[in-house]
């Protein structure tokens, strides 16, 4: 096993514990930012830190005596609200930062119906942020983690070393990212080995996306997972660990950027409806050929992915080398 060498043994208790007191601080710093909405930043920050903090209950609840109340599922509901108000800011960054400047006059003229929608959309999406903040769900929340912080419970289990248990929290997840269907998306069996095509044109690629584009999605959320829980442990492992990481997380972004103009196309068409081509027709061609550009980078990934000795190296670094007596 590739682990880090580390002055004592850790315990699963001493893990969950480190991880959840991280994840909670780094997420409520950003709560009266987020309340006064002074930043965009503070908003994502505080989304991503809900985001590691359920990771972190999830993967660990095994060995948990958690409050009701600090459930993955009181978790998960408040950072799909924070996640609703962050995903109209990211598609507000992406049309004015990455599109409007290279537009002609006349859609920039056009693109500000949707910016108009966009504001209406994000003033709704901002008072249910606040609404929630405000919530007994979220004060319950928050204060059952810092007294569980103060005063920790755990399950029996919680006490075996963390070495000894790794490979029991990390691959069931890694499996399922391996096992997913998305990475046959644009492929074929021949004589028992999988064949990526890589010869789609843009337009069969289009018509591919409609109809696959949410495999890939789900598959994007797999890897977002894989990620979190495997930085959970980076300090026990070496360099090679590290780079696996890295490399879940090319797959995590080149497939939510593919997602994201996805969806940014979709926003539009409902915009726009009837009129989208006559209004901004060069914007939507630049979406067509940014996820055309997008999946020229997913491909090599996807190859390199099917390939058995990538999948066995990901296993061999998070499995212990084990010495069994006969």
């Amino acid at each position: 096993m590739n682990l880090a060498t580390t002055p004592t043994v850790k315990s699963l208790a001493d893990c969950a514990y480190q991880a959840i007191e991280k994840h909670f601080h780094k997420t409520i710093k950003w709560e009266k930012s987020v309340k006064k909405d002074e930043d965009p930043e503070a908003l994502h920050q505080m989304r991503v830190g809900m985001r590691r903090l359920r990771t972190a209950v999830s993967r660990f609840e095994l060995c948990l005596n958690l409050p009701k109340s600090a459930s993955d599922k009181n978790i998960g509901k408040i950072a799909r609200i924070l996640g609703n108000l962050r995903d109209l800011d990211v598609l507000k960054e992406i049309l004015e930062n990455n599109y409007k400047p290279h537009l002609l006059s006349k859609e920039q003229a056009s693109l500000e119906i949707a910016f108009s929608t966009l504001a209406k959309q994000r003033e709704v999406a901002f008072s249910q942020v606040q609404k929630i903040l405000k919530d007994e769900t979220y004060k319950s929340l928050k204060n059952h983690f810092q007294q569980w912080l103060e005063k920790p419970s755990y399950q029996p289990l919680a006490h075996l070393p963390i070495q000894q248990v790794l490979p029991d929290l990390l691959l069931p997840e890694v499996s399922k990212l391996l096992l997913h269907p998305g990475w046959m998306v644009a492929t074929q069996v021949v004589n028992s080995e999988v064949v990526v095509q890589s010869n789609w044109t843009p337009e069969e690629l289009e018509k591919n996306l409609k109809n696959q584009g949410k495999i890939l999605h789900d598959l994007r959320k797999q890897a977002k997972i894989v990620r979190y829980q495997m930085e959970l442990f980076t300090d026990l492992y070496g360099e090679a660990f590290s780079t696996h990481i890295s490399q879940v997380k090319c797959i995590q972004e080149i497939l939510g950027m593919l997602q994201d103009s996805m969806v940014l196309n979709e926003w539009l068409e409902n915009i726009f409806k009837s009129e989208i081509n006559e209004q901004i027709s060069g914007l939507i061609t630049l979406l067509a050929v940014n996820r055309y550009q997008l999946w020229q980078q997913w491909q090599p990934l996807q190859q390199q992915y099917l390939k058995p000795e990538t999948r066995q190296n990901l296993y061999l670094t998070i499995l212990p080398s084990l010495s069994i007596d006969n």
